[in-house]
C-alpha cells in the first residue's frame, strides 16, 4: 500500500506528484552526498601545485547541479483545486509523505512513498515533526495565525527531509493573511514546500497562484469511491456502492453517509422536502426544521468539542480545581478569546449542515430533470425513485431548472451572512413556485 492509495481516481495527478517526489528526492540525496564531499575534502586536504593545501570549495546554495534543477518536476509551492470531495487534502498529504519518504527501497530503484516507512506513517497520521498540515472550522484564517506558519516555514527541517506546510483551506485566507503568505512563497527557504488546496483557483489571490504550480483534481468515478470504502473502510459493498452513488463521488460524504446512521437519517429527511411544499405553511416549516437540524449539528459538534477545550485551557492557566474553579487573575481575556472562537466554529459548523442538505436537495432536482428528459444518466437518489417520478410528471423541465437555480441563490445568500432562517425560506417559497 503505497501513499497514492487514497487517493481516489486522479491518476493523471499522482503520476505527476509522483514524478515531483523523486526529483525531490534526488535533489535531497545529491545535497547530501555534496555536503559529504566537501567535509571530506576539508577533513584531507590534497596538496596544491606549491605544494600547499588547497581549499575546499563549499557547494553551491541550491546543493545540485544547475541541469538537475532546470529539468526538474519539483517547485517549492503547489496549489491543488477540485471540486468538494475531490481529495485535495488527501492528494497534498500523500504528496507530504512521499517527500518525507526514508525506505531503504529508493536505494534500489524505488520510488518515495511506499506508505510503511517512519516518514510516510507519520506524515499521513499528523504526527512527523515537519509536516504542519492546517485546517480550521472558522470563517476564515486571520494575519496572526499566517504570520506563525511563516515563521515556522523559515526554519530548516528538524529530522525530516522538508519542512512542508499543508494549508488545507487557502480559500479562507483574508485579504491581509494572503499578503503576508505571498511573501513567504516569493522567497521561500531553501527546504520548505508549500502544498495549498481550495476549491478553485479563482478563490485565491492571483499573486499566490501565478506563483504555485497549479493541479486541478477531478470529482472521482463512483466506483472508485465505492471500491476504496470497502477496501479500506471494512464497508459493505452495497452500502458503499449506495453511498458513493448518493453522494455523486464526494469521498468524505460518502464514507460518513456509509458508517453515520444520523447522516443517513437527516439525509432522508432532506429528500422528502420537496414533497412538503404544497402551501405556504408546508414551506415555512420545512424551512424551520431544515435550519433547526443544522443547529442540532453544530451543537453536537459543540458538546463533543467545546467542553474539552475549555477544560484543557482552564487546566493550562491553573483554574482552581472542580468545576467552576476561580481563574488566576489576568486571563479571563484569553477564556473570552475560546468564547469567540467556539462560537465561530458553531456559526461554520451551522453553514456547513446547510450547505450539505441544499447539494442533497441540488441532486434530487437533478435526478427529476434526468427522468424528464429521459436521459440513461444513473441516479443518485434511487432510493426516492417514486417521489422523483411523481415530482418529474407534475411539472416541467423549466420549473426543475428554477427549482435549481433557487437551491443555488441560497446557497450564495449563505456565503453572504444571510440570516439562514430567512434564506432558507426564501428558497422553500421559490421551490413551491417553480
Amino acid at each position: 500500500m503505497t501513499v497514492w492509495d487514497d487517493v481516489v481516481g486522479q491518476d493523471r495527478i499522482t503520476a505527476e506528484l509522483a514524478a515531483a517526489a523523486r526529483d525531490a528526492d534526488a535533489y535531497v540525496t545529491a545535497a547530501h552526498a555534496l555536503r559529504a564531499e566537501a567535509a571530506t575534502a576539508a577533513a584531507e586536504p590534497a596538496a596544491g601545485p606549491d605544494g600547499q593545501p588547497e581549499k575546499a570549495g563549499a557547494p553551491g546554495a541550491a546543493g545540485v547541479p544547475g541541469a538537475r534543477r532546470a529539468t526538474s518536476k519539483m517547485t517549492h509551492a503547489w496549489l491543488f483545486t477540485g471540486p468538494p470531495g475531490s481529495g485535495r487534502s488527501t492528494a497534498a498529504r500523500a504528496f507530504a509523505a512521499a517527500l518525507q519518504c526514508v525506505s531503504p527501497d529508493r536505494a534500489l530503484g524505488g520510488a518515495p512513498g511506499c506508505g510503511f516507512c517512519d516518514g510516510c506513517h507519520t506524515a499521513l497520521i499528523g504526527t512527523h515533526a515537519d509536516v504542519e498540515v492546517v485546517r480550521t472550522d472558522l470563517l476564515s484564517i486571520g494575519v496572526k495565525e499566517t504570520r506563525e506558519l511563516v515563521r515556522r516555514a523559515q526554519l530548516s527541517p528538524s529530522g525530516g527531509k522538508w519542512q512542508v506546510i499543508v494549508l488545507e483551506d487557502a480559500d479562507r485566507l483574508t485579504e491581509g493573511s494572503g499578503n503576508v503568505l505571498l511573501k513567504a512563497i516569493e522567497e521561500p527557504a531553501p527546504r520548505t514546500v508549500w502544498l495549498l488546496c481550495a476549491p478553485s483557483v479563482e478563490d485565491v489571490l492571483p499573486t499566490i497562484r501565478s506563483r504555485c504550480r497549479h493541479l486541478i483534481l477531478r470529482t472521482p468515478p463512483v466506483e472508485a469511491v465505492a471500491d476504496v470504502l470497502v477496501r479500506r473502510d471494512g464497508i459493505e459493498p452495497e452500502r458503499a456502492a449506495a453511498a458513493a452513488r448518493a453522494t455523486q463521488g464526494h469521498i468524505g460524504r460518502a464514507r460518513r453517509l456509509a458508517t453515520d446512521e444520523r447522516a443517513r437519517a437527516r439525509r432522508a429527511a432532506v429528500l422528502k422536502l420537496p414533497l412538503r411544499i404544497d402551501d405556504t405553511g408546508g414551506c415555512l416549516k420545512a424551512a424551520q426544521e431544515l435550519v433547526d437540524a443544522a443547529t442540532e449539528d453544530a451543537k453536537q459538534v459543540a458538546e463533543e468539542v467545546d467542553v474539552k477545550e475549555t477544560e484543557e485551557l482552564r487546566a493550562a492557566l491553573g483554574a482552581s480545581a472542580g468545576p467552576g474553579g476561580r481563574l488566576p487573575r489576568g486571563t479571563a481575556g484569553v477564556m473570552k478569546d475560546l468564547e469567540k472562537r467556539q462560537k465561530t466554529r458553531a456559526t461554520r459548523t451551522q453553514r456547513d449542515s446547510l450547505d450539505l442538505a441544499l447539494t442533497d436537495l441540488t441532486a434530487f432536482y437533478r435526478d427529476v430533470l434526468a427522468i424528464q428528459f429521459g436521459s440513461s444518466v444513473a441516479l443518485a437518489n434511487t432510493e426516492s425513485r417514486d417521489a422523483l417520478v411523481r415530482i418529474a410528471r407534475s411539472s416541467t423541465a423549466e420549473r426543475t431548472l428554477r427549482r435549481i437555480e433557487a437551491v443555488s441563490a441560497c446557497r450564495r445568500a449563505l456565503d453572504r451572512n444571510v440570516a439562514p432562517l430567512l434564506a432558507v425560506e426564501a428558497m422553500t417559497m421559490a421551490l413551491r413556485a417553480g
